[in-house]
């Protein structure tokens, strides 16, 4: 890394859900949206913290929904997990458009549209100070992309979670809807398990507990958030494995 590195994090990786690029349209990729979360996620990776990013593809299609639609979960979680593929390939050409290198790697090969994942072509990557786009889930249906980043980021080393949502932080109940939520500061994996807290699924809280890795949850909701959350700035929760 040529930046020196101005936060407790030497490694980050960063869940984005497929939603949040499609900014105000009901569905696909907003272009300005999408241009400002790559200028942050590009911005973060000048800090000196090694960025990896998880991408879902709920703006495209999400498999659970596909029963709805006649489609088995096996098969549609097979799209779904497609569809981060085209998110990951349209973020890691908006990354690369503000002048930081990017590498979309998918968990399903498909090595002529970009490079299969593998833990070693990713720290590869990561040590020469590219932003990693982890896409494809983990290839296997019946897993969320929050399991999938709560894998990634185990077998990565890496040392924070930073789960983007609409919201800036964990509440006790769904702040849209119920005017007394109060938001955590502060909670354990257990805590977030044991009072079923939907920011994340339990899969997702059990193996970052296991591998003893913190989340930061916070809301991507204006400039530089991403940024915001790794240095600690701003109104986030922290989810401690102890």
């Amino acid at each position: 890394m040529s930046a020196t590195n101005s936060t407790q994090w030497r490694r980050a990786l960063i869940k984005l859900s497929g939603e949040a690029l499609m900014g105000g349209l009901s569905h696909g990729l907003d272009p300005e949206t999408l241009h400002r979360i790559a200028a942050d996620v590009a911005g973060a990776a000048t800090t000196g913290v090694e960025i990896a990013v998880v991408v879902g593809g709920g703006n495209f299609f999400r498999g659970i929904q596909g029963a709805d639609k006649g489609i088995e979960r096996a098969r549609g979680d097979s799209i779904g997990m497609l569809a981060t593929v085209m998110n990951g390939l349209a973020l890691e050409h908006a990354i690369e458009q503000v002048g930081q290198a990017a590498r979309c790697l998918s968990a399903i090969p498909m090595p002529s549209i970009c490079q299969p994942f593998s833990r070693q072509a990713a720290l590869h990557h990561l040590n020469k100070g590219r932003v990693v786009i982890l896409s494809g889930g983990t290839g296997n249906p019946f897993f969320t992309t929050d399991t999938g980043a709560a894998l990634r980021a185990a077998e990565l080393s890496a040392d924070v979670i930073l789960k983007a949502t609409q919201v800036d932080g964990v509440y006790t109940a769904d702040p849209k809807k119920d005017p007394n939520a109060r938001r955590y500061e502060r909670l354990t994996h257990d805590e977030a398990i044991e009072k079923r807290l939907a920011v994340m699924d339990t899969a997702a809280f059990a193996l970052a507990r296991e591998n003893r890795i913190p989340i930061i949850v916070f809301s991507l909701a204006g400039a530089d958030s991403i940024q915001a959350a790794l240095a600690g700035r701003g109104r986030s929760t922290l989810v401690t494995p102890a």
